[in-house]
C-alpha cells in the first residue's frame, strides 16, 4: 500500500491543498481545542472567501432586480447574471442559451420530470436505476402518476456498478426517459454517462443525468455525454446553496412548455392568455438567485484555477487512503467498487452508523450517516444506515488519519454491543 501514500502525497503537493484552506475560514474553527475536519462534502462543501466576496460584492454594489430596469445598477446586476450563466456553460460545454438557473439540482429534476414526458403517451416507462438519489426518483414517481406511466429500475449488482445487462433488456423495449446519476452518493461508483447515454439514445428515449456529484469533482461535458438534460448544484462545488443549473438541449426548450408561471418567464400576458419568453428564461419565473449565480461563477474560477484534473485525482487518492487506514479495523464493511470518486460508505461490525458519527464529532471530525437520500438503495445493501466519508480540495491526509483513530475507539469501545 506504499504506493497509495506516494500517490496521495504528490497529489496534495500538486492541489496544494494546506495553502487552499487558508481560503475556507470555518476550517480554522476548533471544537474541544480540534481543528475540524470536515468530511462530509458529498453533502455539501464549504465556501472560500472568494465565493463570499463576489456575492458580497453584488448585494453591496449593484444590487438591483435583472432584466426589468433602465438604470445603471439594475444593467450591471443583469450583466453579473447572463456572466455567470455564459461561465456555467463554458464550465460544462453547452451554449449559454441552454443553461436554466434553479434553486439546486432537485428543482432541476423536477423541472424535467415536470415537462419532459407531457406529450408522451400513456403507458410510456421511465427507466432509472437502483442507486438513484430520491431526487432522481420522487419527480418521476410523481410524474408517472399523473401521466399514468410506470417506473422500472436498473439493477446495482454486488459490486456496486449497474448490471449492463438488464439496463440493454429494459431500454429494448424504448422508454420515453432515462434518467441515472452520473456518479452514486452513497457507493461512489462512476457511471460511464457517455456509453449509457448512446444506449439509451439509440432506444429512442430522452436521457436525463444527475450530475450532482461529477460536476463538482471531474470535467464534464455534455455534448461529450450526448445527454438531453443534465442537472447539478452549487453548494456542491464551493458555491452558495440556493443556486442549481439544468442544461437543456435548445431544441427541447423550445419544445417543451414552462415549469413554472410569472415574471420574466413570458413574452406577454393577457386575460385571455400568455405567451412565452425565449429560451432558457421561460424557464426562470421570478426573480432569480442573482448573488447566488455570482457566488457560483466564482467558485467555478476557483475550481478551474486548481484544475479539474488535479480535483478528481485529489478526492480519488483520498478515498484510497480512507480505504487503506480504515481497512485495519475489526469488523470494518465498505459499500461500492474500489477504484470510484472520491468517498467511501462504511459500517464497523454491528456498531449503528449513528453511533459512528457522534464519536466522530466528539474529536471534531464530521461525518454523514443515515441512508443518504438513497432508501431504496440501503434496502438493496441490507444495511438501515451507513457512515460516509467524503472529501474535497481542502481535504488532506491528517483528516482521514483522525477519522480512522475515532473510528478504532468507537470500534474499541462499542464493537462488543449488538445494535440494531
Amino acid at each position: 500500500m506504499k504506493n497509495v501514500r506516494w500517490e496521495y502525497s504528490r497529489v496534495n503537493d500538486m492541489l496544494g491543498t494546506e495553502k487552499i484552506r487558508q481560503d475556507f475560514r470555518i476550517l480554522s474553527r476548533r471544537f474541544k481545542n480540534r481543528l475540524l475536519a470536515y468530511l462530509d462534502n458529498a453533502a455539501t462543501t464549504q465556501k472560500p472567501w472568494q465565493v463570499l466576496a463576489a456575492m458580497d460584492d453584488y448585494y453591496a454594489t449593484s444590487n438591483a432586480n435583472v432584466n426589468r430596469g433602465a438604470y445603471q445598477i439594475a444593467a450591471e446586476a443583469t450583466e453579473t447574471y447572463e456572466q455567470s450563466r455564459k461561465k456555467v456553460a463554458k464550465f460544462i460545454g453547452a451554449g449559454a442559451d441552454e443553461i436554466i438557473f434553479t434553486k439546486n439540482a432537485t428543482e432541476s429534476l423536477n423541472l424535467v420530470a415536470s415537462a419532459a414526458l407531457q406529450e408522451k403517451a400513456p403507458g410510456s416507462r421511465i427507466l432509472l436505476t437502483q442507486m438513484e438519489h430520491h431526487s432522481n426518483i420522487v419527480p418521476w414517481q410523481l410524474a408517472a402518476q399523473r401521466n399514468r406511466m410506470r417506473v422500472e429500475y436498473a439493477a446495482v449488482r454486488s459490486n456496486g456498478t449497474l448490471c449492463s445487462s438488464d439496463i440493454d433488456e429494459k431500454l429494448s423495449s424504448s422508454p420515453a426517459i432515462f434518467s441515472f446519476t452520473h456518479v452514486s452518493n452513497v457507493l461512489g461508483t462512476i457511471n460511464n454517462a457517455k456509453e449509457l447515454a448512446k444506449k439509451a439514445k439509440k432506444a429512442g428515449a430522452l436521457v436525463c443525468v444527475d450530475a450532482a456529484q461529477s460536476v463538482p469533482h471531474m470535467k464534464v461535458d455534455v455534448k461529450e455525454i450526448g445527454c438531453d438534460f443534465l442537472a447539478f448544484s452549487g453548494h456542491k462545488m464551493l458555491g452558495p446553496t440556493g443556486i442549481g443549473v439544468l442544461y437543456m438541449r435548445r431544441q427541447l426548450q423550445e419544445a417543451l412548455p414552462p415549469f413554472l408561471g410569472g415574471g420574466d418567464m413570458i413574452k406577454s400576458v393577457g386575460f385571455e392568455g400568455s405567451a412565452w419568453n425565449l429560451p432558457p428564461h421561460k424557464f426562470e419565473a421570478g426573480t432569480p438567485n442573482v448573488a447566488g449565480a455570482a457566488g457560483l461563477a466564482a467558485a467555478i474560477g476557483y475550481l478551474e484555477r486548481l484544475g479539474m484534473s488535479r480535483v478528481s485525482s485529489h478526492g480519488k487518492a483520498l478515498a484510497a487512503h480512507c480505504r487503506e487506514a480504515l481497512s485495519g479495523i475489526d469488523g470494518v464493511r465498505f459499500y461500492g467498487p474500489q477504484q470510484g470518486a472520491g468517498l467511501v460508505s462504511f459500517n464497523i461490525g454491528k456498531i449503528h452508523a449513528h453511533d459512528l458519527a457522534t464519536f466522530a464529532d466528539r474529536e471534531a471530525v464530521a461525518i454523514r450517516t443515515g441512508h443518504h437520500c438513497a432508501q431504496p438503495l440501503m434496502k438493496l445493501l441490507g444495511e438501515p444506515a451507513t457512515a460516509r466519508a467524503s472529501f474535497y480540495v481542502y481535504n488532506n491526509e491528517e483528516e482521514i488519519e483522525r477519522l480512522a483513530a475515532t473510528m478504532k475507539k468507537a470500534q474499541k469501545k462499542l464493537g462488543s454491543t449488538t445494535h440494531a
